[in-house]
């Protein structure tokens, strides 16, 4: 029997993009072009089209027992990958040979109806996934514990928050005895403790029981903790494949090469929305794109988003990660006096953070930017970014750089030092800390 679980050979797909000429009038100047000259509107609505590879030519096995992290930027192919080894799409070229069965958790309540109960679409996803009713009868209680939500069991999932949606979808995927369990940065979403709680399952389920998972995360911390080998995908090909600290470095490597960041026009998932990012840039002092960056100087984020119709405020956040995925610092629009905007027109709007200099100690960081709601609800997310280096050029801290252990932030703190009592004889009186101070 073949220890191999999952082996693809030059794996592609190609998706078909359509493009019309007058796709940046906007509704109102297409009604009033339409007006003005129909006979005109209509021969120039031609549709031209191009083809996009998401993914091109990929290969890789993975063996029985094996955990592989996959890591890459958005819009690299991981999702088109995932998408295509649960069999939810078909590629364009390639061949994928799988043995065994395929759990998959891809998206908040994959498989689930939203008009059943969560009790009912434990049984429904778990006949999806190919478990008898007596298998999923024996999990039962293991489910719901796990998933700590036993108190809405009998409620529609229509009515789960996006945290109880992934809690019970992960709950099933997890507990149904896949020999191959794929998980997406779907949990995300759920809060540190519930992650934690998923990412120990996993390691059960991999170590002791031997099965096979593939794991997409912009956590290089859990990353580099959970799997012992890893893929890096760039533009839809494979940029490196092996040891996971190997790859992640590599990812790192390939981050610091860029400080600017552009939307990808073809993304077929942007137009759907509400707020999405359209170009984002790291700026030194002099405002120059830079991933290089003086310690003593302060550095820009500055981001440029698009809201295509008007709504409630647009919350945007900055948060700085060491490359172990440890998160520094968080920094949101509403944190300033200047509150979230209240977006009344659609259009494009830029924001611009300023980190100050002498705030980072010196070394290496991502930086991660979002654009949500103040209820939690994530319009677009571009995790890791850009990887960035503080240079020390010249501080106090060089002499101690033989401590790893000084942390991640430095600042310079109201310190007060003077002579509180003077050696009389062989002995110091004695002195209240409180008196000092």
């Amino acid at each position: 029997m073949s220890d191999i679980a999952i082996s693809v050979s030059n794996l592609s797909k190609r998706y078909r993009i359509g493009h019309a000429n007058n796709v940046d009038w906007g509704l109102r100047h297409a009604i009033e072009k339409f007006l003005r000259n129909p006979f005109k509107w209509w021969r120039n609505r031609k549709i031209q089209t191009e083809d996009f590879w998401a993914l091109d030519d990929v290969s890789f096995e993975v063996k029985n027992g094996e955990v592989l992290g996959i890591i890459g930027r958005n819009g690299a192919g991981k999702s088109t990958l995932l998408k295509i080894l649960s069999r939810i799409t078909e590629p364009t070229t390639g061949r994928i040979s799988i043995c065994g069965r395929v759990a998959s958790l891809l998206e908040v309540g994959t498989g689930f109806h939203p008009e059943l109960t969560g009790r009912e679409n434990i049984y429904l996803n778990g006949a999806i996934l190919g478990m008898t009713r007596a298998e999923i009868k024996r999990k039962f209680d293991e489910i719901v514990a796990f998933s700590e939500v036993e108190r809405f069991l009998d409620t529609p999932v229509k009515r789960y928050s996006s945290g109880m949606y992934v809690r019970l979808a992960f709950a099933v995927a997890a507990h149904l005895e896949p020999e191959i369990l794929i998980v997406d940065e779907v949990l995300a979403v759920g809060d540190a403790q519930f992650q934690k709680k998923c990412i120990g399952k996993m390691q059960d389920v991999a170590t002791r029981e031997g099965r096979t998972v593939l794991f997409v995360s912009h956590n290089m911390g859990s990353l580099v903790q959970f799997c012992e080998r890893g893929i890096l995908l760039e533009h839809g090909k494979v940029a490196a494949q092996g040891p996971i600290d190997l790859v992640v470095k590599h990812y790192f490597s390939s981050a610091a090469k860029n400080a600017v960041w552009k939307a990808n026009p073809h993304d077929a998932f942007r137009p759907q929305k509400k707020v999405f990012f359209r170009r984002v840039e790291l700026l030194d002092a002099d405002g120059a794109p830079s991933t290089e960056l003086d310690v003593h100087k302060h550095f820009f984020v500055h981001m440029e988003y698009e809201v295509p119709r008007a709504f409630k405020p647009v919350e945007l956040s900055v948060r700085i990660l060491t490359t172990d995925g440890a998160p520094v610092m968080t920094s949101m629009l509403s944190d300033c006096e200047q509150s979230a905007p209240e977006i009344e027109k659609h259009g494009v709007y830029r924001a611009t953070v300023r980190i100050p200099g002498m705030f980072l100690m010196p070394g290496s960081y991502l930086i991660n930017v979002a654009a949500h709601a103040g209820a939690g609800e994530v319009f677009d997310s571009l995790p890791g970014i850009f990887g960035f280096i503080v240079l020390d050029t010249g501080t106090n801290y060089t002499k101690y750089q033989h401590n790893h252990h000084m942390g991640v932030v430095m600042r310079a703190l109201d310190w007060q030092d003077e002579l509180v009592a003077m050696r009389n004889g062989h002995e110091f009186p004695d002195i209240k800390i409180a008196e000092a101070i």
